[in-house]
C-alpha cells in the first residue's frame, strides 16, 4: 500500500461551431484558396477578419484578399512537436504579417532548422491539396523562393467582390480536440484507488471536526488538519442531487436519457457524482436509497469505474433533515 499511483489520461472530443457571417467569409476563403481580412473602420486590415470593429463595435462590411505571402514579425521553435500540431518534425510557430495587412497571423513556419528563421524573413503559404473550409487548410508557411517579388509596400489589399449566392458558403467547423497527460494520485488517492481494486470504499475522518470524505483529501478543507483517521465505507447511500442527460454526445455509452447524481454514500460528509439506473430517469428524486452495482471481480482496478453504477435499493427515502446539510 506504499506509494503513489501514475495513469496515462486523455480528455477528447470534436469542438463544433457555427461561423456567422464574417468568420464564415474567411473560412469560405481558405477553401477557395484565399485569404481573407477585414478593413476596420480606421483603415486597418485585420486578419483574421474580428467580428465587431474594435472601434466602432459594428461588424466589418468591407473584405479583402491579403497574402499569401507575408513577413515574419516574430517566432519561436518548436524542437518536440506534440500530436496534433501542424507538423510532425520540428518546425517554427510565427506571426506572419500577409501582404496587405496590418496584424499578423499566428502558423506554423516549415525550415530545417532554427537557424534557417528569422525576423523579417519572407515567407508564403502553403496550401493543402483539398481545402474545406478550415485554418489547417494552410498546412503552413514557407520561405519565399524570391524575396524579391514582393517589395515593401508593393502590395494593395484588394476588396472583394460580394460572394456569388450559387456558392454554398462554409457555416461552421469542426476541431478535434485532444488533451494527453499523466495524473499522479497523491498518497491519499492512491489508498483510495488501491482500496476500490479489492472492492472497499477507503475514505478519511478529520480528527478535529470530524467529517468523513471519500475520496480521501489528505486534509480537512475546514479545519485544515490532515485526515489521518481511515475507515471504511459501506457501498449504499442517498441521493443528494442529479442531473437528467437528455443530450447525446460523442464517446457516450448509455443512450439518453439517463441520470447522473451525487451520492452520498451511509457514513461519509460529502457526496460524489455517478450513475443512476435500474429506474427511469423521471423515477430518480432527491434522498433515494442507492446501491452500488460492481463490475465482474475479473475486471476491477485501480478506478472508480469498478463500480459500473448504483441503482435503488427499494427502501424508503431519506428523509430532508438527513442530506440537507450536504445540498
Amino acid at each position: 500500500m506504499t506509494g503513489t499511483l501514475h495513469a496515462p489520461l486523455r480528455v477528447e472530443f470534436d469542438y463544433t461551431r457555427s461561423l456567422g457571417p464574417v468568420l464564415s467569409r474567411f473560412m469560405t476563403g481558405l477553401r477557395d484558396r484565399t485569404i481573407v481580412g477585414a478593413r476596420a473602420s480606421d483603415g486597418r486590415v485585420i486578419v483574421p477578419p474580428v467580428e465587431y470593429d474594435p472601434l466602432t463595435h459594428q461588424p466589418p462590411t468591407e473584405f479583402v484578399e491579403v497574402g499569401p505571402g507575408g513577413t515574419v514579425s516574430t517566432w519561436s521553435w518548436v524542437s518536440e512537436p506534440v500530436p496534433d500540431q501542424p507538423l510532425e518534425k520540428p518546425f517554427a510557430f510565427a506571426l506572419v504579417l500577409l501582404d496587405g495587412a496590418d496584424t499578423p497571423m499566428l502558423h506554423a513556419v516549415e525550415v530545417a532548422e532554427p537557424s534557417a528563421m528569422h525576423t523579417g524573413m519572407r515567407v508564403t503559404a502553403r496550401w493543402v491539396e483539398e481545402p474545406a473550409g478550415h485554418i489547417r487548410d494552410i498546412a503552413c508557411f514557407v520561405p519565399e523562393d524570391d524575396a524579391s517579388v514582393v517589395e515593401s509596400g508593393g502590395f494593395e489589399a484588394r476588396k472583394l467582390a460580394p460572394q456569388p449566392p450559387e456558392k454554398d458558403p462554409v457555416s461552421g467547423i469542426v476541431t478535434p480536440v485532444r488533451l494527453d497527460y499523466t495524473y499522479a494520485a497523491s498518497p491519499e488517492e492512491s489508498r483510495f484507488l488501491r482500496g476500490l481494486e479489492e472492492g472497499r470504499l477507503l475514505a478519511q475522518r478529520c480528527p478535529k471536526c470530524h467529517k468523513v470524505y471519500i475520496p480521501p483529501r489528505g486534509a480537512c478543507p475546514v479545519d485544515g488538519v490532515p485526515t489521518t483517521d481511515e475507515i471504511e465505507l459501506p457501498d449504499k447511500g442517498i441521493v443528494t442531487t442529479f442531473c437528467i442527460v437528455n443530450v447525446p454526445f460523442l464517446g457516450q455509452r448509455i443512450t439518453p436519457p439517463y441520470v447522473s447524481a451525487y451520492v452520498l454514500l451511509d457514513g461519509a460528509d460529502i457526496a460524489f457524482l455517478h450513475l443512476i439506473l435500474g429506474a427511469d430517469a423521471d423515477e430518480v428524486r432527491m434522498g433515494m436509497r442507492v446501491e452500488a452495482v460492481w463490475r465482474p471481480r475479473e475486471e476491477w482496478s485501480t478506478t472508480i469505474e469498478n463500480i459500473d453504477h448504483f441503482r435503488p435499493t427499494g427502501e424508503p427515502d431519506a428523509d430532508y433533515e438527513t442530506f440537507k446539510a450536504h445540498l
